[in-house]
């Protein structure tokens, strides 16, 4: 019934979820001289900086591979979820104004965030098939398995971004927390680094963060011409499901209470 209840209301307020779409669009370039071609630099440029960072002074390498490919591969899938979670963890107390005067399915909030850094995401897919291209790694047939990863990696992030949202209205210290949370985050998943260049035990426990299977199914595509294995397929859809109806759950749970803390 919930689920009817996000497809009715996602038809109803439409047109508002695109609103809020363009307005954050609209806010995050205002007065940029760059504007949306940044969201084209910005990983470019993160890229450089931490492959020089990395190859060079720690001597990262991924063996077979392009290093330069294999860390674009995983920034650009990372950041998504950083940004978007960060956002959607704030989207309910920052429109409690709105919120407070008219009735609005409250996910329509975190929802919108999570659309919004989704199509700066699908800009960024550009610079990466830049770096493809130029490192010589190549495209393969087995591209067109690459959404599976992103609507895995959405469907994660939102549901996260549902169980932050939530989190923050009664706790608001979690806008510092995760803060701290990501920057661990970020180490604990091989993005810069080769997860088999780590220890045998290590590996197993970073094998239960979800994220290194999404960007780990992503660059066996990319990287490796090849379909990820069918254990991976399983890990990214059931992880992200359970974290989404996790975060529904909650979130619906706890919305009516909403009011009295934002």
């Amino acid at each position: 019934m919930f689920f009817k209840n996000i497809v009715t209301n996602f038809k109803k307020y439409s047109f508002l979820l695109s609103q809020l779409v363009s307005r954050d669009f609209k806010v995050k370039y205002k007065r940029s001289v760059l504007g949306v071609l940044w969201s084209l630099l910005y990983p470019l440029l993160t890229m450089s900086v931490m492959a020089i960072v990395f190859s060079n002074v720690f001597r990262f390498t991924s063996p077979g591979v392009s290093y330069l490919a294999y860390l674009m591969t995983g920034l650009v899938m990372f950041n998504y979820f950083t940004e978007a979670s960060n956002l959607a963890m704030s989207s309910v107390v920052a429109n409690f104004s709105l919120i407070n005067k008219i009735y609005i399915p409250k996910y329509i909030f975190p929802l919108s965030k999570c659309l919004f850094v989704g199509i700066n995401f699908l800009l960024t897919l550009i610079p990466l098939y830049l770096v493809i291209i130029f490192t010589g790694t190549g495209l393969n047939i087995y591209h067109i398995f690459l959404p599976y990863a992103v609507v895995c990696l959405f469907m994660f992030t939102f549901g996260m971004g549902l169980i932050l949202a939530t989190i923050s209205v009664f706790l608001r210290d979690m806008f510092y927390i995760y803060g701290i949370v990501t920057m661990m985050w970020t180490y604990l998943t091989p993005i810069m680094y080769d997860i088999s260049a780590i220890a045998p035990q290590l590996q197993i426990l970073l094998k239960f963060n979800p994220m290194y299977h999404y960007i780990n199914f992503a660059r066996r595509i990319i990287l490796y011409h090849e379909i990820p294995a069918p254990f991976t397929w399983a890990v990214c859809l059931v992880s992200a499901l359970a974290v989404l109806i996790f975060g529904i759950w909650i979130f619906r749970k706890k919305q009516d209470k909403f009011i009295y803390y934002v």
